[in-house]
């Protein structure tokens, strides 16, 4: 039976290497690729559960159109794309090319994608979206910081002496990384976890701190101002490589532990220790999560942490540094906006990008001149992974028509006026890049689409056919319908890196040609001042932020003195490890660990409301309500409510219908970690 290489195309941070065993057409086995050295340990459950995805039942075969009597009916290819291409040349004809919204997400990732913003362009344009659902706060506090989004090699990471996992349970959500931290425990590094909650990442840490949601930022700046006053900061590190220093020492006297313990809700000792060991325990390494820069403050707050690491010299250096994410296999990407998060109003003279994704559900509806009337959503599951899930189901039920591309009939499909089976990673060849290590893969096809799914870039190419779109410029945007032409097309793609061939890439995972062990290892940094910026003067004229990381109140803080006091919990909605958001949980295997969304409480809080294990407790606010079965949970911090966010409208358990449609403090990301609910027994 042959042996194929592929990689899963899943936005994760693993983007694993994988073989492929297949049998008369059929997938057999799968099994991670050793060529992938940070990945290479083995397949998480999602993995492993693929076989299972590509030959489920209720996976999507043939074309939906919506029937006159408001059913969705199986459609021949022809009868879709030719309602499409109608409802798409009456739409243009009456309001323009940008009445249509392009709204994709990162369900899967792989540089065909980029076909269908080349079919929106070559159409006349379109509207489309900005900002990110994920992680561009982050991005944007480190690129201000450091100058770029790299980090050290994965296996970099059994070289520390110290780690500290902030707001991040690998364990579940980075399984392959896990690995590494057990390697360094083992070799007598020391683990400190900074979460809300008791992960099973924190079992084994040396050191748990569970600290008031929301102010990650503040503790890291008592933490900063015990480094400066117990002369625990990197002198040398600072005067040679660190712009702002001064002023930013300045401005920690404001800071005093005393002051960070009260908003933070930890010791006073606790600052102190943690300061000891991030200026005592060298090297360091901390990892970041996404959940904490998804608040109103959460871009000055990675800001912030990332300070500690400039303080005490743990940049540039083997089993020190920032691990957030890490682009240097993002080859095909602008290199100030990789992953396009920044609203020109027409970045290419024909898109319009005036839909902030954070606030989907009210942007759409706004859009004037013209108004947005129809929807393409590929990639995607918006309904229910949107904030303010109600707000975007009004906003698609709006539009005059609604094409939805996926795998299976989700929340948003079932919104759709047509639905187009999209392929599986295993249908056809790509290429992919990560966001966690520096390898580039090849995902290629290894067994032909079922039924009669076909590619997205065939779908756009039989399109522009029926749209009269010129041929010359289509077949130079879209590769053909044959294998041979899309391989043809990414060998196109790969051309300007000599190192990276399709021949190569099927042979296993490949280098990128800008990996670096260690991350800014020459101590030149691409920020304007070419060190390391505590004082940005961008993040203050870009962003209106203050240009020293500070830290301010979440909006819905469930500290604040003003707060509403019918909603004193606040909502953590974290990944986990067996689904990726919306993706893989109507799957039996795994809706089998899962099967239902559960609140977790503290005990004291359930006993205060007078409630026990498996009672129903509706979860609320003024914007929305889920109910859901009580999990009692001893290691979550009181106050507090845990409700997994990825669980669909239909299944019950959406949080994002009690989340409110903001961004963050930079780079327009989703805030919709910033929330408070209120509890009580469901009737």
């Amino acid at each position: 039976m042959p042996v194929l290489t592929t990689a899963c195309p899943r936005n994760c941070y693993s983007t694993c290497g994988m073989r492929v065993v297949v049998e008369n057409g059929r997938l057999r086995a799968l099994a991670a690729h050793p060529g992938n050295r940070a990945t290479g340990h083995g397949l998480c459950l999602k993995g492993l559960s693929y076989i299972e995805r590509v030959y489920d039942p209720a996976r999507l075969l043939h074309p939906l159109i919506r029937a006159a009597g408001g059913d969705l009916r199986r459609a021949t290819w022809d009868e879709a794309l030719d309602l499409i291409a109608g409802r798409l040349v009456a739409a243009r004809a009456a309001h323009g090319p940008r009445t249509v919204a392009y709204v994709t997400g990162s369900g899967t990732k792989g540089l065909l994608n980029s076909c269908g913003g080349a079919f929106w362009r070559l159409f006349g344009g379109c509207t489309t979206t900005y900002g990110d659902l994920c992680w561009p706060a982050g991005l944007e506090a480190t690129r201000l910081t450091l100058g770029e989004n790299a980090h050290n090699a994965p296996w970099d990471l059994v070289n520390a002496r110290l780690i500290v996992l902030w707001g991040k349970n690998p364990a579940e959500t980075n399984i392959h990384q896990m690995d590494f931290v057990r390697q360094a425990q083992a070799a007598g590094a020391r683990l400190i976890v900074i979460d809300p909650r008791r992960t099973e990442s924190a079992e084994g840490a040396d050191l748990l701190v569970q600290l008031a949601p929301g102010t990650d930022g503040a503790l890291a700046l008592g933490i900063a101002n015990v480094l400066v006053a117990r002369g625990l900061v990197d002198r040398e590190f600072t005067r040679d490589h660190v712009h702002g220093y001064e002023e930013f020492a300045a401005m920690l006297r404001r800071w005093p532990p005393e002051r960070a313990a009260a908003v933070a809700d930890v010791p006073v000792a606790t600052i102190a220790h943690l300061a000891e060991e991030l200026g005592g325990r060298r090297p360091a390494t901390i990892c970041a999560g996404f959940g904490m820069q998804r608040f109103t403050n959460s871009g000055q707050t990675m800001r912030a942490i990332i300070a500690l690491l400039a303080l005490t010299g743990n940049i540039g250096r083997p089993g020190a540094g920032w691990v957030y994410a890490n682009l240097q296999t993002h080859l095909w990407s602008h290199p100030k906006d990789p992953l396009g998060f920044f609203p020109p109003a027409t970045p290419d003279g024909v898109t319009r990008a005036t839909l902030s994704i954070a606030r989907l559900g009210h942007d759409l509806p706004a859009q004037r001149d013209p108004p947005v009337t129809v929807a393409w959503i590929e990639r995607g599951n918006p309904l229910p992974q949107c904030p303010d899930a109600p707000s975007v189901r009004a906003a698609l039920r709006a539009l005059d028509f609604r094409v939805v591309i996926d795998q299976f009939l989700t929340d948003t499909a079932r919104e759709a006026d047509v639905v187009l089976p999209a392929k599986t990673m295993f249908e056809q060849t790509d290429i992919l890049n990560a966001y966690w290590h520096p390898y580039i893969q090849l995902k290629q096809k290894v067994i032909e689409p079922p039924g009669e799914v076909k590619p997205e870039s065939e779908v756009y190419r039989l399109l522009a056919g029926r749209l009269g779109l010129p041929p010359a410029e289509t077949s130079l945007a879209l590769p053909g319908p044959a294998d041979a032409d899309v391989e043809a097309w990414l060998a196109r793609k790969l051309a300007p890196f000599p190192a990276l061939t399709l021949e190569r890439l099927r042979e296993g995972p490949v280098l990128s040609p800008e990996f670096r062990e260690i991350a800014f290892d020459d101590l030149r940094f691409p920020t304007p001042s070419g060190r390391i910026e505590l004082l940005s003067a961008q993040a203050a004229r870009r962003w209106r932020v203050a240009p020293l990381p500070d830290w301010t109140e979440p909006v819905e803080w469930s500290r604040r003195a003003d707060r509403d006091p019918r909603f004193p919990y606040h909502l953590l909605t974290p990944n986990t490890k067996d689904r990726i958001h919306s993706q893989f949980g109507n799957l039996p295997s795994v809706r089998a660990l899962a099967p239902a969304p559960l609140a977790r409480l503290h005990p004291g809080d359930a006993a205060r409301l007078g409630l026990a294990e498996g009672d129903q407790v509706r979860v609320f606010n003024d914007r929305g309500a889920i109910e859901v079965a009580v999990r009692l949970d001893g290691g979550l911090r009181p106050g507090c409510v845990c409700v997994t966010n990825g669980y669909w409208l239909a299944e019950g358990g959406a949080v994002n219908l009690l989340t409110a449609a903001r961004e963050t403090d930079l780079a327009h990301g989703a805030a919709f970690h910033d929330v408070a609910v209120g509890l009580e027994r469901a009737t």
